[in-house]
């Protein structure tokens, strides 16, 4: 009976948490992909005692490499960055795809160690403690060209890095000190086989029943497959099998992920799959090794590889976890915004503040062309939750100058806000639409109301197919439509984001700020 009780009360959190955002964990002992239904490209995950740790691509947004905890691979939360801001001026301004690609993250004599390259920049390297806590960074080579990087320490003490280059096709070995921070030699190409896999990239490095393994994507992200090499030696030359692919299923490019071993024996690798404009979605298969391959998902087609499936039991890791997501609605009741948050570029402390329950949004002079948050660094933004969702916010304006606005956007190359704007006659609301596909990006108003109040509240809704549309209210209750339908578009290498921000367009610095009440998704 006390069992029975406690089955139909986890149904019900879970019931009540899927309301408001995609849930995995099925409540009944299976789950169902994707696992993370946002923009965690190219996961990596590793196993610590009874803990699972996954970072995932940043690209120009800081802080940089989530950091997500999870107890049994499904329930997932955001526990930390590897990085507040990367130490190189250019990323004091958006710098749209570049930052960090493809991180690994692994540990070695009780310490964690990330490892990733910027494509304009070189390697970088973290280490620390403690995931929770702060991570030490170095820049390892300054260089170009470079991506993808993943570390293995071997049983005789020495270390290597295994790494691509920008557009694939080559695998680079280096060997590398002890400590993991410097390289000792050039690097030796291992392997490439354009005809069998074009475009390999993001290797993870293994080491398993004296056999080294590359876990490689291959194909390109959004048609390609997950190819696995293996040899006894280092150097090579490796042998290579396709152990997962789209086959006849609508999950495509299953590849450009994470293997772990639970203590139960079972085997698990999480990966993504591109689902424009939602951004690279993370999906979690089951792994079994077939003489001497790890092969994945379910041979479906019975042609030897793998295919992604959508609903599994869920991993034997010897009991149950509460649901946990990755966080998306803020309060701002604390002394810092959430996790969830990560802003356009290199933060400054200038930017907000916290206090009285509510997050400050200076309107910082942001010289932008004609309007276009493209290039405004000072977004603080979140990755699309779900297939569809509600976000909604309370903002109350202080404009001090003509042109200060604040507001409530989503970025992408097509962007669209929903912003309050200081005029010489008092207060508008505006509708606005840039589009960066396009030379100018110019934002156009769409449609512009006068306002007798500084208090808006101001809700975007996306539903099918990613159709988006803007809302406002004076009093919290009844809502109304403003300016027109878009549908959200991706930005580069990332997903379409949404968020808040504060700008002064002025050649003047202004006073002005928004005071954002919370920020809650449903």
């Amino acid at each position: 009976m006390k069992k029975s009780l406690q089955i139909i009360l986890l149904q019900l959190i879970v019931a009540t948490v899927s309301a408001q955002q995609w849930i995995p964990d099925l409540g009944n002992g299976n789950f169902k992909n994707p696992v993370i239904y946002a923009d965690y490209s190219d996961p990596d995950m590793i196993r610590v005692g009874d803990d699972f740790y996954m970072v995932a691509s940043s690209f120009n947004c800081m802080p940089g490499i989530p950091i997500l905890h999870s107890k049994d691979l499904v329930n997932w939360e955001i526990i930390n960055h590897v990085y507040q801001k990367l130490p190189l001026e250019k990323y004091d301004k958006p710098a749209h795809g570049q930052g960090c690609w493809a991180p690994s993250i692994r540990y070695h004599e009780g310490k964690f160690y990330v490892y990733f390259c910027t494509p304009y920049d070189g390697l970088f390297m973290a280490t620390t403690d403690d995931p929770k806590n702060t991570w030490e960074l170095t820049h390892v080579v300054e260089t170009e060209l470079w991506e993808d990087p993943c570390p293995l320490w071997d049983e005789d003490g020495n270390a290597y890095l295994v790494r691509s280059k920008l557009c694939g096709n080559d695998l680079i070995l280096h060997k590398m000190s002890p400590d993991g921070k410097t390289l000792l030699d050039n690097g030796k190409l291992i392997y490439s086989d354009t005809e069998n896999d074009p475009t390999i990239e993001g290797p993870k490095f293994l080491k398993k029943n004296e056999y080294y393994y590359i876990l490689a994507p291959a194909g390109g992200v959004g048609p390609g497959w997950q190819t696995v090499l293996r040899s006894k030696d280092i150097y090579g030359p490796y042998e290579r099998k396709t152990v997962l692919h789209q086959g006849n299923t609508e999950i495509n490019g299953p590849h450009q992920g994470g293997l772990v071993e639970l203590e139960s024996g079972e085997a698990w690798f999480a990966h993504f799959q591109e689902l424009k404009p939602n951004g690279r979605i993370v999906h979690l298969n089951k792994a079994e090794w077939i003489d001497g391959w790890p092969m994945m998902g379910e041979d479906l087609n019975n042609d030897g590889i793998g295919e992604p499936l959508t609903k599994y039991k869920m991993p034997d890791v010897g009991k149950k976890y509460p649901v946990k997501i990755p966080q998306t609605t803020d309060e701002f009741n604390a002394e810092k915004f959430g996790l969830q948050w990560q802003w356009h570029a290199n933060p400054k402390d200038d930017w907000y503040t916290m206090s009285e329950g509510h997050l400050r949004l200076n309107a910082l002079q942001n010289i932008t062309k004609e309007g276009n948050l493209w290039y405004v660094p000072n977004l603080l933004l979140q990755k699309f939750p779900a297939p569809k969702f509600t976000a909604t916010t309370k903002l109350t304006f202080n404009g001090d100058l003509v042109g200060d606005k604040s507001g409530l956007v989503v970025m992408g190359k097509k962007w669209t806000a929903l912003q309050m704007v200081k005029t010489e006659n008092g207060t508008t609301l505006e509708m606005v639409k840039g589009d960066n596909d396009k030379c100018d990006g110019i934002a156009r108003v769409a449609e512009s109301i006068e306002l007798e109040t500084e208090t808006v509240y101001l809700r975007v809704k996306i539903g099918d197919d990613y159709q988006g549309v803007y809302e406002y209210s004076l009093d919290g209750e009844v809502y109304k439509e403003i300016g027109e339908g878009f549908r959200a578009k991706e930005g580069v290498w990332i997903g379409a984001k949404l968020g808040l921000f504060s700008v002064n367009p002025n050649m003047a610095e202004s006073n002005g700020y928004g005071n954002f009440d919370w920020f809650r998704v449903e």
